[in-house]
């Protein structure tokens, strides 16, 4: 199942995909996807319906409607920082151990084709293609792998935009240069884990004015998807809806040389093989 939120921003409505243009209505039996909705069986109870009403024909067309984040805004946003080798050596940091967590502001969080703005005093704008991980149930201190992989709801497609001047220059923790309005575009829909054959072979790739930058996989993470989730559980409790922001793979902007920031007028886009692609444009400060 493919949950997606279209509309306009703080009226989108909840749906499922269907195919490239046709989509299940579903705002008629869900108020959104949200806490609320994970966290009360909501995949089970709407599977049927998707099931009954794509068999049917009850469906609609996108007709260029604005798509929203997949999601409403979660509880939290956690981010795995340095989860892939080759990202750890173009940053010239240490392999970590165990995984670096940091947090995103949940506000950050719009639309995969929404605009992505400068903040002011920007003077590092940067980009990374991400696997994010939607949990499915309120959960901590989980056992086993097994019980990590039970507690994903899905996976999506994200872009941690990031400031590295304030992220890496300004002293304190990572949280401030991740942490600007429209740094966390997500979507365009949100693939249920059983849509997902191996999260572990899933191309990723990310383009700036329609020149490759990024292009890897998932399967050269250093932390798993389920280790993820198993290992933040120890420390925190994990509430229905949240996202886990799972790393980037290399070819950001700040490991070229001369490294390479974003200005206004950029376009991003970037995606996952299964999970949909995005299209950023880059606006300056308010």
């Amino acid at each position: 199942m493919y949950l997606m939120r279209i509309g306009a921003v703080g009226a989108e409505r909840p749906v499922a995909r269907v195919d490239d243009d046709t989509y299940v209505d579903l705002s008629d039996v869900v108020t959104d996807f949200g806490e609320t909705f994970f966290g009360t069986g909501g995949l089970d109870r709407v599977r049927p319906v998707v099931a009954e009403r794509a068999a049917t024909g009850q469906v609609f067309r996108l007709t260029g409607e604005r798509i929203g984040a997949p999601i409403a805004r979660p509880h939290q946003i956690l981010c795995i920082g340095l989860n892939y080798r080759d990202h750890a050596a173009e940053s010239g940091m240490a392999v970590p151990d165990e995984p670096i967590l940091f947090t995103k502001s949940p506000n950050t969080l719009v639309g995969p084709n929404d605009d992505v703005r400068i903040p002011r005093g920007s003077t590092k704008p940067d980009w990374e293609v991400e696997l994010g991980i939607v949990i499915g149930r309120r959960t901590s201190y989980l056992g086993s792998m097994e019980e990590a992989r039970d507690a994903i709801a899905g996976y999506v497609v994200v872009n941690d935009v990031s400031e590295r001047a304030f992220q890496l220059e300004r002293g304190g923790q990572w949280a401030k240069g991740k942490s600007a309005e429209t740094f966390n575009p997500a979507g365009p829909w949100l693939a249920t884990a059983d849509e997902i054959d191996d999260v572990l072979a899933l191309d990723m790739w990310l383009d700036v004015n329609r020149v490759r930058r990024q292009n890897g996989n998932t399967k050269t993470m250093i932390f798993d998807p389920s280790f993820i989730v198993h290992y933040l559980s120890q420390f925190m409790v994990l509430e229905p809806g949240d996202l886990i922001n799972t790393g980037t793979p290399s070819g950001v902007g700040m490991g070229f040389d001369p490294p390479l920031w974003l200005k206004p007028g950029d376009v991003m886009e970037l995606g996952i093989s299964g999970l949909g692609a995005q299209c950023q444009r880059v606006v300056g400060p308010r």
